[in-house]
This record gives C-alpha cells, sequence and structure tokens, in this order.
C-alpha cells in the first residue's frame, strides 16, 4: 500500500496491527468495548529533528518497523477510507524485534 502523505520532521505514519481475538469462558466481548491495539506498524516517517542549531537529527524508527506505543499516543487520520495514527517518534515505547 502507498500512502500519498510524507510526515514532516519527526513524524510517523502508523498503521494499528489488529490483534487476534481471545474469547475467555466463552464470552464475546463486542466492538465498541474493546481497546484499540497498542502496536503498529510504521508506514512512512519523516526526515528527522530539526535541533536549534539547524542541523537534522535522523530517526531511530524505520518504514516498515513494528512499534509499542501508548494508548492515548497520536491523532487518528484517515487516507483513502483507511485509519491511521499520525504521532512523533518521542510518543514511540519501543520497537519489537524479531527472532
Amino acid at each position: 500500500m502507498a500512502v500519498k502523505v510524507r510526515p514532516l520532521h519527526d513524524r510517523l505514519i502508523i498503521e494499528r496491527i489488529e490483534e487476534t481475538e481471545q474469547m475467555v469462558g466463552g464470552i464475546i466481548i463486542p466492538d465498541t468495548a474493546k481497546e484499540k491495539p497498542q502496536q503498529g506498524k510504521v508506514i512512512a516517517v519523516g526526515k528527522g529533528k530539526v535541533k536549534d542549531d539547524g542541523t537534522v537529527s535522523p530517526l531511530d524508527v524505520q518504514a516498515g518497523d513494528k512499534v509499542l506505543f501508548g494508548k492515548y499516543s497520536g491523532q487518528e487520520i484517515k487516507l483513502d477510507g483507511d485509519e491511521f495514527l499520525i504521532m512523533r517518534e518521542d510518543e514511540i515505547l519501543g520497537v519489537l524485534e524479531s527472532d
């Protein structure tokens, strides 16, 4: 999927990764009561944070990384009918490493 938006400076565009549904004791939780996932895949990144002296420090996260973020992090946006989050790099809690 190609995103037609390039985030500025130290911002990222993230697509939420839906967690697998688990039923405990046969109780099904309706979609409105479920919490949104706190994991996502980085779709696009900005060029980096601009420091006071004008230099640009590159971001640690790259497009394609799977990341963890806080429950209320970022701003929700819709692009071509799909929902994404746009947030600053400092709102990312960690990068998920694969074995």
